[in-house]
Formats: structure tokens, C-alpha cells, sequence
């Protein structure tokens, strides 16, 4: 291995070995608890130390890092206290997790460092939010997020090097090519192993380097580090290294050939380092000697603190408390002077209104800019908020919905425009188990809304017409919004922007121009979790949201109907669920339907139902109905829509429920 010193201190080549050192004695010691069954598992990165070493000692203290399962030396060059690490592979309170996740998965603002999700993919989606977050504040640094070669076949890294490329993002991609994801070599995995290549379809500037050698790898991250500060732009950088030991312990070597494992032994990085030195005589045998001393003192001190101290205790209510941030929304009442406009015109106004109140708000999406948006909500947005605060985005939803989080790691507000409901599909991934899970796994909130113009009854079919809210309600961590009339709309937009928690905020298509209300022409705000009374009877409840709530109140209208005396729930949030108000129509009225777009089973409606078979039975005069669409995809011919729909059922189950 060959080493170029060029202008590095004997003190800094030093600082580079001993930083090297620490991360392999810390291993060699979790290997050995690991055996003893004092760790639950271990990914290891020996053998890899001297690119997370000269990676992360390239970086200024406030630069954010992403690293991944084997790059323990990411945290120790970020000088992590060794309590703190030990503590969270023991699943201790004084982890990064409070016992909610396991080795490398957590992240620390202290420290700048964003912890990964098994998924992979989604960290470089995140590095290139935050470092929108930096070129927009003009703070001249550098975001780096680490994959291996096995992630780079994932959409999410196409995704993220195109954003990037486009937006000039100041972050560089690293690529631990070490030989295998898992057990399946590379050469199962990609065609062309020149991974550097992958990075000029996007126009991407692209660098292969020995991943062993510790001043290739500091030296060149640095220069480029120092270029991209000054001019920002992504580039994409190739670490070339082997993975010598288990994907994870469990996992083993069996599948390598042996004479691959000993060629790349003779490659160990610090080994070749430590030998080099003694050669320019700037390291001895009792410096050695010494850090490893001091290494294993600082190891065997730290651990007997996290041996000491107790298994992590919790409760139910601890564990639901932090589930979701608490926020303190300080809600403001709309003044009297209205004006009579549409769904679609109120959320517009909305969200106008929003962003000039919160300067940190950025929207992103598809052709939200200059064209304003698919159904025009955005237009004007551009001329206003500029195009650094409305920002046009490539086709790439998980990629945009995981900057949206980089953002908010960054204090800013993001809004995801989704072109249709339907498309959160492409970015399902980052909701569920990024968006979803941040705080309650390490405290990190997601400030992020997506919009999603949903529903049927425009006659657009299977792909454009889904109502999936039920996808998202299941899933803790999320908030769920779905407002029916223009001043919902506004006000609970108002809330959902305001939240500091992950909201999905369903908008439903028909309603844009079909709906009219007095609307406040100021700004105002709806808390979540609060249902209203449409109606009053004492006949029956009838709950529903969304487009469900006008059939209803067209239904009670007709002339055969209009004796239901009925007591008509609009929920407008679907999580937080005003559970109170539902409770206490049905005990007055002893009958109860709810009635939902979506297909019917699995929905808010089965929920619904069961909750109120379980805390109202006593008080029920009637099985508790529920009615929803037929269980196929939404057809698009008119016909077969209105046959999909339940629209046309709900008088034949009010009557047989009234007459019950």
C-alpha cells in the first residue's frame, strides 16, 4: 500500500492512527460480549475503518454525517462518549434510544450525526434535505451520507443523486464497496463495477479510492470537502475496501472464498498504516503500546458504567407520550369579514397565508412552481415566495418526501405536494418507517405535510381516485387529516402546518370546485382531534368524512328521508379521532352507521365500529352498521364507478337502520 504524506503533520498523522485504533479495539471487545450474550448483535466494519476515520475527520464539527452498520468510527471520531454508545447497544436508558432501537440505528443532533433505517435508500434522500438546508441558509457546509455497493441498486439512490445533481445539492455520496451485500457478491449485484460511472449519468462529478488507505481516503475528502464548501455541487465518491467479517456475526464468511479473505487480510488499514509509520519513524512500538493502553482503559471504564446500570423500565403511558411531539399550538380564532369561496381556493389561501406567517416553509413537488400545481393551488406561490421556497421536483416521491426530512432536521417547515394520493405509493417507504417512527425512536420530529388530493367521483379510475387514509392510520407516529368543507380545510391546514409531527393531509379532488362556504378572509387554525355536529336528531348517528359527509346530507334532503332526525359527525381528523363525540351521540341515540369512501374492509369504519361495540354495547339499539365501496380498484367509467361507490346504498341503510 502506497502512502503519500504530502503536507500532513507528523501530530495529525498520528491523530489518524489512534483514531483508526479505537473503533477496531472497540470491536474486537463488543465481539467478545457478543459472545457472552451481553450485546444482541453486531455489524462489523473491520477491516473498513479507514474511510468512516478519514471520512469523518475531513468534516468541520457541524457538518451532519449519515453513516451506516459499519461505521463505528463515525461516532468515535465524532468523539461520542463511550457510555452513551454502550449504553445503546444494551438497550439502556442512557442510549441514543431509550431502548427502542438496536446497534447503529439512531441518530444525534449533538453530534451531527443522522442514524440510518434498515431500508438503507433513504439516508442519501435525508443528506440532500439537510443540505438544501444548508445552501439555503448559505452556511458553506458539507453534508456526507454513506451506502454500500448492495444500496446502490436501490431506486432510492437514483432518486437522491439526480435531486442532487439538479439542485446543486453540497453532498458527497459515499460508497463502501466492500465486495457483498450480505452474501450475494457484487458481481450478482450490478454489471458494471466501476460504481464511479453510475455518478456521470447524472452529471455528477466521481472519484474511486482506496477505501484501506487511511491519507487516500482523508486527503481526497478533504480537498474535496473544501471545493464543494465554496462551490457547491454533489459528488459521488467510491471507497473500494473488503467486508471481512459476517454481514452480521450470525451470518458468517462460508459464502467468501478463502484465498479473497487473505489477499485482502494482507490490505488491513491499520496494520499497513502502523507499518508505514514506524518506517518514517514517527510511530514506536511504546506509542503503540500506550494508546492501546489508554484505549482499553476509556473501553473497560465505560463499560463497567453501562454494566451498572439498570435494565431501561417504562410504561405504557411513557411509551404512547412519545409516540408524537408534544406541541403546543396556540390556536387563533378567524375574525368576521368572509368571503364566499371554494374548497380548492380555501386551501390555497391557506397555505399562502402559512407561508407567509412561517418564513421556514418550503413546498416542494410536481409542477408546483411556475404552472402552479395540477389543480392550480400553488399558482402565484413562485412569484411571491420565490424558487427557493417553491421548489419544482423531478418524478421521485421517496426521494423529495426523504429531503422534506433532512429539511426538518434542519428547522425548517416542508410541504410535499403529491400530484395525486395515489402516488405516496413511490414514497411509502420514508413515510412509514422514516417520518413515522423518528420521534418515538430518537427524538427527532418530522416537521413534514404532505398534501394528497385523493378521491372518486371525477371519473379518473383505478390510478387516480384512491381514498387511503386507512393505509397511514394504522401506522403510529402519523396524523391524518381530512377535511370536507373550505373552512375545515383552511383552519385544520392552518393546525396541520403548525404541528411539528408528520401529517397527511387528504384533499378530496371532487370537493375542489363543487364546494362553497363563508370563509374567514385571515388566518386561523382548527385544533386536530375535534369532530363536528352537522345535524342533531335523536333518531340515529350517522358518521362520516370527506365526500361521505355531503351523500349524507344530500340523502337526508330527499323527500323520503327528511324525517331522519339524525345526529350527523363530520370526524375531519381521522388520527387524532375525536372517539368522545361518537361515544356520546350513540348512547342518545342507540343506532349508529358510519359510512366511508374507501373500500370497506380494513378502513376507519371497521375501527370505528369495534370501538364502539366495546365502550357503547349497552347502550346500542342496533348492530352498528357500516358502509363503504365495493372491494375492487376504482373503476373509471362512470357507471361502474357509481356502482362502486356506496353513494347510492346510503337511503336503503338509513331507512333499515331507522325501522330497525
Amino acid at each position: 500500500m502506497n502512502y503519500s504524506v504530502k503536507n500532513l503533520s507528523h501530530k495529525k498523522l498520528l491523530e489518524l492512527y489512534r483514531a483508526m485504533l479505537k473503533p477496531r479495539l472497540i470491536e474486537e471487545k463488543m465481539l467478545i460480549l457478543l459472545r457472552q450474550g451481553k450485546i444482541s448483535k453486531w455489524f462489523s466494519g473491520i477491516g473498513q475503518e479507514a474511510i468512516s476515520v478519514g471520512v469523518t475527520s475531513a468534516l468541520n464539527q457541524e457538518e451532519y454525517i449519515l453513516p451506516m452498520h459499519r461505521n463505528l468510527g463515525v461516532f468515535t471520531t465524532k468523539n461520542i462518549p463511550l457510555d452513551k454508545l454502550f449504553s445503546q447497544w444494551q438497550g439502556k436508558a442512557n442510549g441514543f434510544t431509550k431502548g427502542r432501537d438496536r446497534s447503529f440505528h439512531f441518530g444525534t443532533n449533538a453530534y451531527k450525526i443522522i442514524g440510518m433505517i434498515s431500508h438503507l435508500g433513504p439516508q442519501l434522500g435525508v443528506a440532500n434535505g439537510i443540505a438544501l438546508g444548508n445552501l439555503l441558509q448559505k452556511n458553506k457546509q458539507v453534508t456526507v451520507v454513506f451506502s454500500g455497493e448492495g444500496g446502490t441498486s436501490e431506486g432510492d439512490f437514483h432518486e437522491a443523486l439526480n435531486v442532487a445533481s439538479v439542485w446543486n445539492l453540497p453532498v458527497l455520496f459515499c460508497i463502501e464497496h466492500n465486495g457483498y451485500g450480505l452474501s450475494t457478491p457484487s458481481s450478482e449485484q450490478m454489471k458494471n463495477q466501476n460504481i464511479s460511472d453510475k455518478g456521470i449519468g447524472y452529471g455528477m462529478e466521481s472519484h474511486t479510492l482506496d477505501g484501506n488507505n487511511i491519507l487516500e481516503v482523508y486527503e481526497t475528502v478533504d480537498k474535496l470537502a473544501k471545493s464543494v464548501r465554496k462551490d457547491p455541487r454533489p459528488i459521488l465518491i467510491v471507497f473500494k475496501t473488503f467486508r471481512m467479517r459476517g454481514h452480521e456475526e450470525a451470518s458468517g464468511t462460508k459464502y467468501v472464498p478463502k484465498e479473497l479473505l487473505e489477499t485482502w487480510s494482507k490490505k488491513d488499514p491499520i496494520e499497513n498504516y502502523e507499518a508505514f509509520l514506524k518506517s518514517e519513524n514517527i510511530l514506536t512500538e511504546a506509542l503503540v503500546f500506550k494508546y492501546k493502553t489508554e484505549i482499553n482503559t476509556e473501553i473497560n471504564t465505560n463499560l463497567q458504567l453501562t454494566f451498572k446500570e439498570p435494565k431501561i423500565k417504562s410504561t405504557v403511558t411513557l411509551e404512547l407520550n412519545d409516540v408524537y411531539k408534544n406541541v403546543d399550538i396556540q390556536h387563533r380564532k378567524p375574525e368576521n369579514k368572509n368571503n364566499n369561496i371554494r374548497f380548492v381556493d380555501a386551501i390555497s389561501q391557506g397555505l399562502r397565508q402559512a407561508m407567509e406567517r412561517h418564513e421556514n416553509t418550503i413546498i416542494m413537488g410536481q409542477d408546483i412552481a411556475a404552472y402552479g400545481g395540477v389543480f392550480k393551488i400553488t399558482d402565484g406561490f413562485l412569484e411571491q415566495f420565490g424558487k427557493d421556497r417553491v421548489r419544482n421536483t423531478p418524478i421521485c416521491e421517496s426521494t423529495i418526501i426523504e429531503a422534506a426530512y433532512g429539511l426538518s432536521i434542519k428547522g425548517y417547515k416542508a410541504i410535499v405536494e403529491l400530484q395525486f394520493s395515489d402516488f405516496i405509493t413511490s414514497g411509502f417507504n420514508p413515510v412509514i418507517n422514516l417520518l413515522a417512527k423518528s420521534y418515538y425512536r430518537w427524538q427527532q420530529n418530522a416537521d413534514v405535510v404532505l398534501r394528497m388530493p385523493c378521491g372518486a367521483g371525477v371519473g379518473a379510475g383505478p390510478f387516480h381516485s384512491q381514498t387511503n387514509e386507512a393505509w397511514f392510520t394504522k401506522t403510529p407516529g402519523l396524523k391524518v387529516v381530512y377535511p370536507a368543507f373550505p373552512y375545515d380545510a383552511k383552519g385544520l391546514l392552518a393546525t396541520a402546518i403548525e404541528d411539528t409531527n408528520p401529517v397527511l393531509f387528504f384533499e378530496h379532488k371532487a370537493l375542489y370546485r363543487s364546494i362553497y362556504q363563508e370563509v374567514p378572509k385571515d388566518y386561523y387554525s382548527i385544533p386536530f382531534g375535534k369532530a363536528t355536529f352537522l345535524k342533531e336528531g335523536n333518531d340515529l348517528t350517522i358518521v362520516s368524512y370527506g365526500q361521505g359527509i355531503h351523500w349524507v346530507l344530500d340523502v337526508l334532503k330527499l323527500e323520503d328521508c327528511n324525517f331522519i332526525a339524525a345526529d350527523v359527525i363530520d370526524l375531519r381528523t381521522l388520527q387524532p379521532l375525536d372517539t368522545e363525540t361518537v361515544y356520546n351521540s350513540v348512547k342518545k341515540t342507540g343506532k349508529v352507521i358510519i359510512i366511508q369512501e374507501d373500500t370497506l374492509f380494513g378502513g376507519i369504519a371497521s375501527d370505528l365500529s369495534a370501538l364502539i361495540t366495546e365502550n357503547c354495547f349497552k347502550y346500542l339499539d342496533a348492530p352498528v352498521k357500516r358502509l363503504g365501496s365495493i372491494e375492487t380498484p376504482i373503476p373509471f367509467a362512470t357507471d361502474l364507478e357509481l356502482e362502486y361507490l356506496p353513494k347510492n346504498r346510503i337511503k336503503e341503510s338509513l331507512l333499515n337502520l331507522v325501522a330497525f
